[in-house]
């Protein structure tokens, strides 16, 4: 059964990342406590949710799926009370502000507890995640009376969220996006019908809350024509209560891969009439509105990645100690426990990213003014390597698992299949993980001309250089092998930069492996800065045994994952023109 990681966690939030002296004097945090004993206490509050309550209904949601009959989802046994447990617990608001129903905690805690409800269900886990994102866009960009109707009820889990992008003909381009809006005095009414809509209808909250992308008649062609619209499940009357149903409803639900407890639906708006909705932000300007809730998102399903990866590691090393063959247990094969310790690396590596990121997305919101803008271009530049290496790396994690678990791992009854079958999503939805290293590759790094990232390769230097004064081995080693990886890497950048003025379509078409070498570089310097820290409080005495394994644990990914980035390295300088001369036809 899956335990959350919490000595991991701990060890980031408070010893590594400093999130009393780094976040705690803000002033939006300055009252709340931030420190080892918050740490502590959320910590063990969330473990124990996911795993007394979240973590039994995984194996649930697998085996009985969200179904849709008569314009109504019916969602898995156990699944509407978990979510109301979750709302009374203030989780899904807990990085919200306090005057809009939320707790008001820095993002690092919030990250901290996505990540514990991905990995005990991450079919569950997309519910209070898809709802966080949408207070998050009404919160930015709605007008004050819609804010006060809604916020409150959505951040406390009363209510629940959801995005609607997605057509059969609009996927990633929602230019040629159909679903309409007509102008009907105080509101619109919308006309359409969305696909792929996460947790698009189910009867755990009182009411849903749609945020919808529609074309008004008279919008200019493409992109730049749309706007975003609140389209409640439920209207609601003056004095806040609920009144009668909108025209909005689910037609069916997808048969998916994965995430079976979540129900991935197919919504109709305007059947009978026309659903009403309420602008959000200005006309024409919805994709700018939707996309304050889309980076959140893409950086949650990062942790989706890591949570999943957590889980499948848990499991792997459960079977591995039990499962004798050869007269012994097969964690002692090496083999096995070369995919084991691959396994921990890594997922300590994402994990290690996502927290360290998650306090620059506090700062880029709440840090000193002057420096806000220097933290939100880094976060940007962050945004697409957390999002598509997280779900890659998830990919390789949760596929050991299954390896790990031998012939036992391919049948269901095991639930190690579950795990690679669920992550499967991460890397296509939120924008396909093609996309992301293009993003990174043609609008973050060549926005500045690589300066954000110049600025990233001179903190990982200062880490090599202690990496290398370090009286331990393995750190040192750690050291050599980051070395290596940030000289290529420096190489790449410089390449692919020359290239986005040379040949675009060449330099595009080595931009998934820049995005995996930097997501190699990234974890292994996080590790780096974790290991570090390990060492000096090993010199007090303090967690010795953790501190000892953490060290270690970043010796095995200097030696055996690091290495990646020169094979990525060599991918990327070594492409000519086969990619763009090959012909079509020829597919």
């Amino acid at each position: 059964m899956y335990q959350a990681p919490t000595d991991d966690m701990q060890f980031l939030i408070d010893d590594v990342l400093d999130a009393e002296g780094t976040l705690g004097g803000l002033p939006r945090f300055a009252d709340m406590g931030v420190g080892s004993d918050l740490t502590t206490a959320l910590l063990d509050e969330a473990a124990r949710f996911g795993a007394d309550v979240l973590a039994p209904l995984r194996r649930v949601g697998d085996t009985h799926p969200a179904v849709c009959a008569d314009g109504k989802v019916t969602i898995s046994p156990g699944y509407a009370q978990a979510i109301q447990q979750l709302g009374a617990g203030g989780w899904v608001g807990i990085t919200a502000d306090q005057n809009a129903g939320g707790q008001g905690l820095p993002e690092l805690y919030g990250t901290a507890a996505c990540e514990v409800w991905n990995g005990a269900d991450m079919a569950f886990a997309l519910e209070p995640f898809l709802s966080s994102g949408a207070a998050l866009a009404i919160s930015a960009h709605a007008c004050d009376s819609l804010k006060a109707i809604y916020l409150e009820k959505i951040n406390s889990g009363e209510w629940a969220g959801t995005m609607n992008l997605t057509e059969s003909g609009a996927g990633s381009d929602l230019g040629p996006m159909k679903t309409r809006a007509e102008r009907c005095g105080d509101h619109y009414k919308i006309f359409g019908q969305k696909i792929y809509i996460t947790w698009g209808d189910h009867d755990a909250t009182d009411n849903i809350i749609h945020l919808v992308l529609a074309r008004l008649p008279d919008a200019p062609p493409g992109s730049k024509g749309i706007s975003l619209f609140l389209v409640p499940k439920y209207l609601v009357n003056d004095d806040g209560s609920l009144g009668e149903r909108n025209d909005v409803y689910p037609v069916s639900t997808e048969h998916k891969l994965g995430i079976h407890g979540s129900p991935t639906c197919v919504m109709a708006y305007g059947d009978q009439g026309g659903a009403i909705g309420y602008l959000v932000g200005e006309e024409n300007q919805g994709l700018a509105c939707m996309f304050t809730m889309m980076n959140e998102a893409r950086l949650k399903v990062g942790l989706q990645g890591i949570g999943a990866s957590e889980g499948a590691y848990q499991k792997a090393v459960g079977y591995a100690r039990e499962r004798v063959q050869g007269g012994v247990s097969i964690i002692e094969h090496a083999d096995v426990k070369r995919m084991l310790l691959t396994m921990r690396s890594l997922v300590e590596g994402m994990r290690a990213l996502a927290y360290s990121e998650a306090v620059t997305m506090d700062l880029a919101h709440y840090g000193n003014p002057e420096q806000r803008p220097e933290y939100q271009r880094r976060i940007d530049l962050m945004i697409p390597v957390i999002k598509g290496w997280s779900t890659e790396v998830g990919l390789e994690v949760t596929s050991l698992g299954v390896q790990v678990h031998g012939g036992m791992g391919y049948v269901e009854e095991t639930g190690a299949a579950q795990y690679l079958r669920d992550v499967r999503i991460t890397s296509i939805y939120e924008g396909t993980n093609g996309i992301q290293a293009a993003d990174l590759l043609n609008r973050k790094l060549g926005r500045d001309g690589g300066a954000t990232m110049a600025g990233i390769h001179d903190e990982i230097e200062a880490v090599i250089k202690d990496l290398l004064a370090s009286e331990h081995d393995a750190l040192q080693g750690l050291g050599q092998h980051l070395k290596t990886a940030l000289v290529d890497h420096i190489k790449t950048t410089a390449h692919l930069l020359n290239e986005l003025t040379a040949d675009r379509f060449e330099a595009l078409g080595g931009s998934f492996d820049y995005l995996m070498q930097t997501g190699y570089l990234f974890g292994g310097w996080q590790l780096g800065r974790s290991a570090l820290v390990a060492q000096e409080l090993l010199k007090s005495g303090e967690k010795t045994d953790f501190c000892e394994r953490k060290m270690a644990t970043a010796g095995f990914y200097g030696e055996r994952i690091l290495p990646r980035c020169t094979a990525c390295a060599g991918t990327i300088l070594a492409a000519g023109d086969t990619l763009s001369k090959y012909s079509l036809e020829w597919l």
